[in-house]
């Protein structure tokens, strides 16, 4: 894992050195869209020829059960980072919850493959530094690609370094081959869950603008803790409680013909302006 720190560390040099450097014209909201769209041109280069087809090949050869206890088993290495963070952001109560899942998971749940924590009722949150210093108040700053680790923004890319402070897998002491086959079994399983979403993904007009819109919302929902404030429907709507009107026949007698509506993924591609507001949002 110190490797993988490491490569985190020199992607996100290159990629603000990179950020820096960008010219030409770009979406409002998105100043370091011309660097993004060439970074994300290289991530999706490496899952296409690598990490998708591992990925692929791992959820074919790799029983579902046991899937399953790897995935808790990494998730519950990582969990005290959420620990941390429940503390910084003051969540005591969310802080005492997390500990005693992490304990029992760690216990009863032979470190972490098992998850009596769920069972016991005890939630699994997520938390990272990057939401702390959204609670904190600081600004998210532009959308940000990271070679190899996607996306982020200026505010959570530092933030990696933090977390790995307190992430087992990195401070764990452990042989450099233990380390790369932990780093590689992380990234393998992390891409298996995701390829469900490939389809909808793959679909959009724009995927680098799907991407980074879908990201910035969640991301903010994340910060909020889900506390996202209502839009109010424009008043010319139609009360949606209301029943719905017959059509009217058409002149000559015939039926009339429903509306060929189709809302493309580009439709979810709006300026990432609209999705962060200069880092307000989160």
């Amino acid at each position: 894992m110190p490797g993988f720190v490491c490569t985190s560390r020199a992607a996100l040099l290159l990629c603000l050195l990179g950020g820096c450097a960008t010219t030409g014209t770009p979406t409002p909201g998105d100043p370091l869209e011309r660097w993004n769209r060439g970074v994300q041109r290289f991530n999706d280069a490496l899952d296409r020829g690598v990490l998708k087809p591992v990925a692929k090949a791992y959820r074919r050869a790799v029983p579902q059960p046991v899937r399953t206890g790897i995935g808790n088993l990494l998730a519950n290495l990582g969990f005290p980072v959420t620990i941390a963070n429940d503390l910084l952001q003051g969540k005591l109560v969310a802080t005492a919850q997390d500990l005693g899942r992490f304990t029992l998971n760690s216990t009863l749940g032979l470190g972490g493959l098992l998850d009596p924590a769920t069972d016991a009722g005890l939630p699994r949150n997520q938390e990272d530094f990057g939401q702390t210093f959204g609670r904190w108040g600081v600004p998210a700053g532009p959308y940000l690609v990271l070679p190899l680790l996607g996306p982020s923004t200026l505010r959570d890319a530092p933030a990696i370094l933090v977390d790995a402070q307190a992430d087992l897998r990195v401070q764990l002491e452990l042989r450099d081959y233990e380390r790369a086959a932990l780093g590689a079994l992380t990234v393998v399983d992390r891409r298996a869950g995701q390829l469900g979403a490939d389809p909808t993904i793959d679909t959009a007009f724009d995927r680098y603008a799907f991407i980074r819109n879908a990201w910035l919302q969640r991301r903010e929902y994340q910060v909020r803790d889900g506390e996202i404030p209502e839009e109010s429907p424009p008043e010319e709507l139609e009360d949606p409680q209301a029943p719905e009107q017959p059509p009217e026949p058409e002149p000559d007698g015939s039926e009339p013909q429903p509306l060929a509506v189709g809302i493309s993924a580009s439709t979810s591609a709006r300026p990432a302006s609209a999705a962060s507001a200069g880092g307000a949002l989160r």
